[in-house]
Parts: structure tokens; sequence; C-alpha cells
């Protein structure tokens, strides 16, 4: 009976076929780039990959006490770290909802708007805004002790071709899934946490062209890689740049960029705005247009709600994905 480490090649190759595909697959999204469906979709792509990759590591027959473990562990405890900083920006998020949810409901409860009532909606909106202001500040603190590092990992260059071959190949996946889950991880930062420019995904191409150049005079299968999933990185960091650069200008300025967020903001506006007339005429406005306004915003923050809680039960399904993963090569390891 053939052992099953005489098809670490063609697993290995596998691996590299699952991320390119995955990453084509974010690339043709037909989404906004910003909304909750494709941060939905880029998390699940991330769970994905991690799952495989655990699934490829038990067929490599690695070497038990071997430093892939140690290489592995590393890994898994940095994605755990980034989608804790990711779960903290959602409960900001939530918390935000929460207020500015208690005053669209408040306002069922009027059937006219004195402006009394109006500068009491306002003054309620007004607090709301400063939320959001302190919870971008938040994010950006927590933003920018993390985006270097993701920064480093995508750029970092291999010094020698021959490393990507060792524990089986093994080397080199994890290579390729550190760079390709740091750029999906800095797409969720930039979406759900904070965003100040696209520049944070303008990487350096040379470990990139470093691998292409070579790779036509390297006929070993586990190097078949070098273009494949890095051009669809660097296609897809493209497109998400553009993106954001678009959402940056359609906004005016930087910040929570997800666009249920955005949305919900401005529909708040849209109703301060007409309340704001409210004060200024009196009785000369359209009441059913507050209504419109009112009833705009619910909508506005039942998709960001709905949102929110898709993502954040993904995220608990991670953090499950990632214990059991460890536990269960350090299973194999003590029993072997």
């Amino acid at each position: 009976m053939a052992s099953p480490c005489n098809n670490n090649n063609s697993s290995v190759n596998g691996f590299y076929n699952f991320l390119t595909q995955g990453l084509n697959n974010l690339h043709q999204n037909n989404n906004n780039f910003m909304s909750m469906q494709f941060m939905s979709k880029v998390l699940s792509s991330l769970q994905s990959f991690h799952s495989q990759l655990t699934i490829l590591v038990q067929r490599l027959c690695l070497p038990v006490g071997g430093k892939w473990l140690d290489e592995y562990m590393d890994e898994s405890s940095r994605l755990w770290d980034v989608c804790h900083a990711l779960k903290s920006a959602i409960s900001g998020m939530e918390n935000y909802y929460s207020s500015a949810s208690n005053i669209a409901s408040s306002m069922d409860n009027y059937h006219h708007f004195t402006p009394e009532l109006s500068h009491q909606v306002i003054r309620a909106i007004k607090v709301c805004q400063r939320e959001i202001l302190g919870l971008e500040e938040e994010n950006k603190s927590l933003m920018e002790a993390r985006i270097q590092p993701l920064c480093e990992c995508i750029n970092k260059n291999i010094t020698s071709e021959s490393k990507l071959n060792e524990f089986n190949g093994f080397r080199g996946v994890l290579y390729a899934m550190k760079s390709v889950s740091s750029l999906l991880l800095m797409i969720l930062l930039c979406g759900v946490a904070y965003c100040c420019s696209s520049s944070c995904f303008a990487f350096q191409q040379t470990g990139y062209d470093h691998h292409h150049h070579h790779e036509g005079n390297n006929n070993n299968n586990n190097m078949g890689f070098g273009s494949n999933f890095m051009a669809s990185m660097g296609r897809l960091q493209h497109k998400v740049a553009e993106e954001i650069e678009h959402e940056i200008n359609n906004n005016g300025q930087a910040g929570i960029l997800l666009h249920e967020f955005t949305q919900a903001k401005v529909a708040m506006e849209e109703v301060k705005v007409e309340l704001e007339r409210v004060m200024v005429y009196e009785e000369e406005y359209e009441e059913v247009v507050i209504e419109e306004k009112v009833e705009n915003l619910k909508h506005c923050f039942g998709f960001l709600r709905c949102g929110l809680e898709t993502i954040t039960g993904q995220l608990d399904d991670f953090f499950d994905d990632i214990v059991q993963s460890r536990k269960m090569l350090l299973d194999i390891c003590t029993h072997n």
C-alpha cells in the first residue's frame, strides 16, 4: 500500500490552486467591495483557507516536534489576534447601532414634530454622531497597531527558494498562507474597523517579481505557485485599493468605510436636516418627508444589524476552528 506521504507534491499544489481559485472568486465579486456581503465572503475565504491548511498539514507526514508546529501555531495565533481586533471593532459598531435605533424607535411615538420635540431628537442625534467620532478614533488606534505587521508579512521576500520546500513543502505553503491571510485581514480591517487611505494596499512587488522571475527556471512542482496565487493576490489588492479610493472620495473623509455603516450615517444626517427645518420654519414643512427619512433610517440600521450579526457569527465559528485545529495537531504530535 502506497504511503500517503508519496502524494506530497499533489497535495501542496492542490493547496496553491485552492488559494488561487478563492482569490479569483473574491476579485470577481459583484457586490460593493466595502459591503457586508463582501466582508462576509472575505472572512469565509479566510476560514476555508485555514481549514485547508490544517487538512494539508495532516497529509504531509511532518516530523513530530519539528519547527513546523511552532510556525503553524504562530500563524494561527496571529489570525486569532487580528480577528479579535475585528470583533472589538464590531462591538463598538453594535453600541452605536443600539443608540441610533433607540432614536428611530422613539420617533415612531410622535405624530407631529414641534420645534421643541425636534430639538430633543436633534440633540440625541448629535450625541450619537459624537459616538461615531469616538468609535473611529478607537478603531484607528486598533488599526494602526496591526496594519504594519500585515504589510510587512505581504512584502516579505524569501531569501532562498529552497526554503519553500522544507518540511515536505510546508514552508512554502505557510509562506503562501501568511501572505494571503494578511491581505484578507487588511481588507476586513479597512472595511470594518478603519481606513485612512488606499496606500496601505500599495505593496512593494519585489517579492512577487522575485518568484516570477525564477519560476521559469525551476522545474520543482512545489514552485509552480510562483505566479498564480501571487498574481491573483495582486489583482485583488489592486481592485480593493481602487474601491477604497472611490469610497473615501465619496465620503469626503477617511474612517469606517463599511457601506452599510456609511449609509446609516447619511440616513441619520438626513433626519437631522429635516428636523432642523422644522425648528427654523416651524409649521412650514412636510411631515410625510420626515416619516420617509425615519423609515429609511430604520431600513439602513436593519441592514447594518443583520450584517454585524452575520460577521460576528462567522468570527465565532472561526475562533472555534482555530482552537480545534491547534488541539488536533498537538494531539497528533503527542500521540505519534
